[in-house]
């Protein structure tokens, strides 16, 4: 019922990812859907380490707020797309000082100054989805969530 999708989807925009947990799994585009029961989550990538995080804290969030019995799929096809973070996502993102994910051919702004004389420093970061960036005008580094 629609009621119980609407009070689904407001329990879900609490569940906070817990790599980047000024986003919400709404926020960064992995709930699929909600069918009243159930709830699709699709992982951000295959074998991705917060999976099992992501889904225990969906469940313990359902069942604070008394729905107990709601099904938890994981959803792999199609697969997850930084294109489905969502606006809010975005200027979360910047906001918290890591550049959201452009497209693959856009240059990176500075989530500070937003500056777009930006360098990469490493692909590799803290985590798989982002990679280290410099901003060469106020020359303070900082994360990119990375497009996948």
């Amino acid at each position: 019922d629609v009621v119980a999708e609407s009070q689904i989807w407001k329990v879900l925009e609490r569940v906070p990812d817990p790599e980047i947990p000024v986003l919400s799994i709404v926020d960064l585009g992995i709930v699929r859907y909600v069918r009243g029961d159930p709830v699709g989550l699709a992982p951000t990538y295959s074998g991705c380490p917060a999976t099992e995080a992501i889904r225990a804290s969906v469940k313990s969030h359902l069942d604070e707020a008394g729905l107990n019995d709601i099904v938890i799929e994981e959803v792999l096809s199609p697969p997850w797309t930084s294109d489905w973070l969502t606006e809010e996502g975005r200027r979360k993102l910047t906001e918290f000082g890591i550049a959201p994910p452009a497209p693959r051919s856009s240059i990176v702004a500075c989530p500070r100054c937003s500056s777009r004389a930006t360098e990469p420093i490493s692909e590799f970061g803290p985590t798989p989805c982002k990679s280290h960036y410099r901003c060469t005008e106020c020359l303070e580094p900082f994360d990119h969530f990375k497009c996948i």
